[in-house]
């Protein structure tokens, strides 16, 4: 039995220290997602939770140690805040965290106490543990990836070398004068945890320790996210950098940052290794319009290549009106009135499993018929319930991709010449067609019924016609007529990606310029033109020696540059 699994005890519980890195949630370790499988309740300051929340099981309740319990969300547990005037009897007070996790775990509750980095080096860590050892509550510490050490690896800036020069940690809000001569009298690499408004008198305790003012130095905000970025400067020449930058003053300023001091933070060799920063879509805030469920895989892909997903769906995805029809086809699968089931879509493959819920069947009611797939996308869905495609496009993921790779009837080896086609009430009667000319009867079938979605948040439709997205991809024509018809027509700064000619020319007729088009119809393809569409705009602007920006930065009244995109 694991750490993380240990019982919790019947009065006192059981409380986890947990470590969620620097700001990444694929960070987290193994060891921290399993405590948080089995976890009744998060203890987190707000940016954590969000960090940690994925990993949790449903119905967890949740504490922000930010905001007051005075009034809890339905399903938290009743906890009272307790201060220095009116701390429990016997249990030291620490800080409200501490208590809270205590009463949290009473009762026999596993709780998850998550801090940003790692516990051993936050600063309230190891006085909450002892106030849990102090009031007979059992725990465990699971490490997490610290900020900084995180953080220089996101930014490009190894902190060691062949070489091995002493690294220092220094926090910057407790250090001591003698802390600073130390490390100033020090030729190795400091790491200094520090707020943004800080940073420059950080660099001044430095020099006026025995630093020289042209030691390179990197400051990292938002490390490790897609919000990070990173200047390059020295000792002497920070303050006027992050000027010049229009960093400062901002009202932001005390939001925490790693700087590296030394050598190996010399730009020359960060701009070889900063790997994150320069993804080819680092940043970028990316439209998905959508239905929900597709958009899953398109939005993870967006996100290796480090863009910021924003999925809003543009249609809604419900039953037929007259399930009547569906129900006899389904049925006829059964009593092998069909010799082929089409699938056009994911949507289709869900409308057909879930009826075969209904009725329970599994995917063993497939048997003895051929089953096809448009495309690599639906093949999956349909793997995911049990059935491997008989056949899926050579080439062109399509109707008339499927149509180029379908057998024509033969009744000599067909015993059935009939073809069971569930698609959506809008489909294309190509495939239809093309069927019936290679000799086949084909049971055409409403399987569900798409209807435009509710328009989304005022904010989203603001930053769509403002210009607040670096881009969006349309998946289909469909999604560009219910997306100017919920939302409005994209700003001209934003890049347009479209998944075919088809959906292009749509976009055109409604007035957008089309930058991008997939090479062949497939949401990975889309997202992948997309990433090639960045890249050579990164390389333009590092070419032509200017700054690299974000499409949306280009627009009137927008900042040159955020840390907060």
């Amino acid at each position: 039995m694991s750490p993380t699994t240990l019982p919790a005890g019947p009065e006192h519980g059981h409380v986890t220290f947990l470590g969620a890195g620097p700001g990444d949630p694929g960070l987290l370790t193994l060891r921290a997602v399993e405590a948080l499988a089995n976890a009744d309740v998060l203890v987190a300051e707000h940016e954590v939770l969000d960090v940690v929340r994925l990993h949790a099981k449903p119905g967890v309740s949740e504490v922000n140690t930010d905001t007051s319990l005075a009034d809890p969300p339905p399903g938290t547990p009743q906890l009272t805040v307790v201060d220095s005037t009116s701390t429990t009897v016997g249990v030291p007070a620490v800080r409200d965290a501490a208590h809270l996790v205590m009463q949290a775990a009473r009762g026999g509750r596993r709780v998850v106490r998550a801090v940003s980095g790692d516990p051993g080096l936050d600063t309230y860590a190891a006085e909450e543990m002892l106030a849990c050892a102090a009031a007979g509550v059992p725990f465990e510490v699971v490490p997490g990836v610290a900020s900084a050490v995180g953080v220089p690896a996101y930014a490009g800036v190894p902190l060691r070398d062949a070489q091995g020069a002493d690294v220092r940690f220094v926090d910057a809000r407790t250090a001591s004068d003698r802390c600073w001569t130390e490390v100033g009298a020090s030729d190795g690499t400091v790491v200094v945890s520090t707020t943004l408004d800080s940073v420059a008198a950080a660099a001044g305790e430095l020099v006026s320790a025995g630093r020289k003012p042209d030691t390179p130095m990197t400051v990292t905000i938002a490390g490790t996210t897609t919000r990070q970025r990173t200047w390059t400067a020295t000792l002497g020449t920070i303050a006027q950098t992050l000027k010049q930058a229009k960093v400062l003053p901002s009202p932001e300023g005390g939001r925490p940052v790693i700087a590296v001091v030394g050598e190996r933070s010399a730009a020359a060799q960060r701009e070889q290794l900063s790997w994150f920063e320069s993804k080819p879509l680092f940043g970028w805030k990316v439209l998905v319009p959508r239905t929900k469920e597709q958009s899953v895989s398109l939005s993870d892909q967006l996100r290796s290549y480090g863009a910021v997903p924003h999925e809003v769906p543009t249609i809604a995805v419900e039953p037929p009106r007259t399930p009547q029809q569906m129900e006899r086809a389904v049925k006829g699968l059964v009593t092998g009135r069909y010799e082929w089931i089409a699938f056009t879509s994911v949507n289709a493959v869900k409308a057909v499993r879930e009826k075969f819920e209904e009725y329970g069947l599994d995917a063993r009611a497939f048997a003895g018929i051929k089953v096809a797939a448009v495309g690599e996308q639906t093949a999956k869905a349909l793997i995911a319930f049990g059935v491997k495609p008989d056949l899926v496009p050579s080439g062109e993921q399509s109707a008339a991709g499927l149509l180029e790779d379908w057998p024509p009837y033969d009744p000599v080896f067909d015993p059935i010449d009939r073809v069971f086609l569930p698609r959506a009430d809008i489909a294309t009667e190509t495939l239809v067609a093309g069927l019936i000319e290679l000799g086949w009867e084909v049971d055409d079938v409403t399987a569900y019924r798409t209807v435009r979605a509710s328009p989304p948040p005022a904010e989203t439709r603001e930053a769509i016609k403002g210009g607040g997205f670096d881009a969006v991809l349309f998946t289909s024509s469909s999604t560009v007529r219910n997306l100017v018809g919920i939302a409005g027509k994209p700003h001209n700064v934003t890049v347009i990606a479209c998944i075919g000619p088809a959906t292009a020319k749509t976009a055109e007729e409604h007035g957008l310029r089309v930058d991008v088009m997939a090479p062949e119809p497939s949401v990975l393809k889309l997202a992948q033109a997309l990433a090639d569409f960045g890249l050579r705009r990164r390389a333009a602007a590092r070419e032509a020696g200017d700054a690299v920006t974000r499409p949306s930065e280009r627009r009137p009244g927008a900042r040159r540059r955020r840390s907060t995109t």
